[in-house]
């Protein structure tokens, strides 16, 4: 995937366009990323044994990951990332517009 945990992101289709958010959780097999604050859902739960709250919970429910685009803070919009192999021969993914590391 082209997105890990804790990278920050801008959304590119669906009622949350142009939205930024922390990324909280990746589900490579679905192919899909739970953002912060992006696609809220509404979810009514009852309480349980354990004197649990019952009432309206809002949460985040998980985004394709092709509709969003890893944030440079260098060009201040979404950007495409390209993986560049770094001296030691570890690779680290940057910006393909200004070459910004995000690794």
């Amino acid at each position: 995937m082209h997105v890990k945990k804790g990278d920050k992101v801008v959304v590119t289709a669906g009622k949350d366009i142009g939205k930024t958010g922390k990324v909280l959780a990746c589900f490579p097999k679905e192919n899909r990323v739970l953002v912060e604050g992006i696609n809220m859902l509404t979810k009514h739960k009852k309480p349980n044994q354990q004197m649990q709250q019952a009432g309206i919970i809002h949460q985040e429910g998980p985004i394709q990951a092709s509709n969003v685009m890893v944030y440079c803070n260098k060009c201040k919009k979404g950007v495409r990332t390209e993986v560049k192999i770094l001296d030691d021969g570890t690779k680290a993914r940057a910006c393909k517009k200004c070459g910004e590391m995000f690794d």
